[in-house]
């Protein structure tokens, strides 16, 4: 085996090892920015739905008080009918985000897909 072909093989290796670091950093770079979106995006959730949730039951509440005693039973059913009536938009609304979000990943599978067709001929 010649020195040229062994030293041309080790340059390909090395090259093949440069390549998958570089994409294998890229992929740890955008896990650590899905993670940290992630993150923020339940523990805010989380915090909006606690405080929307304290807010709307303090004023179904409050409106039901307000009502006479005839009324009460009425008022309770619309503000029920009310809450499952915004749990559906907001369920129609999610289910339509979630289907317009990009991939996960996306740069880091276009990368890979890219380098496939560079290495098949």
């Amino acid at each position: 085996m010649s020195a040229g072909l062994l030293e041309s093989a080790q340059n390909l290796v090395a090259g093949l090892l440069d390549l998958g670091r570089t994409r294998f950093e890229l992929f740890a770079t955008e896990l650590r920015e899905e993670l940290a979106r992630l993150t923020t995006t339940i523990l805010g959730g989380l915090a909006v739905l606690v405080l929307a949730a304290l807010g709307l039951a303090f004023g179904a509440f409050a409106l039901i008080l307000s009502m006479d005693a005839a009324h009460r039973l009425a008022a309770t059913i619309g503000v029920a009918l009310f809450f499952i009536a915004a749990a559906g938009v907001l369920a129609l609304q999610l289910r339509r985000l979630a289907a317009g979000k990009a991939r996960a990943f996306d740069a880091t599978i276009s990368e890979l897909q890219r380098d496939l067709s560079v290495i098949k001929p």
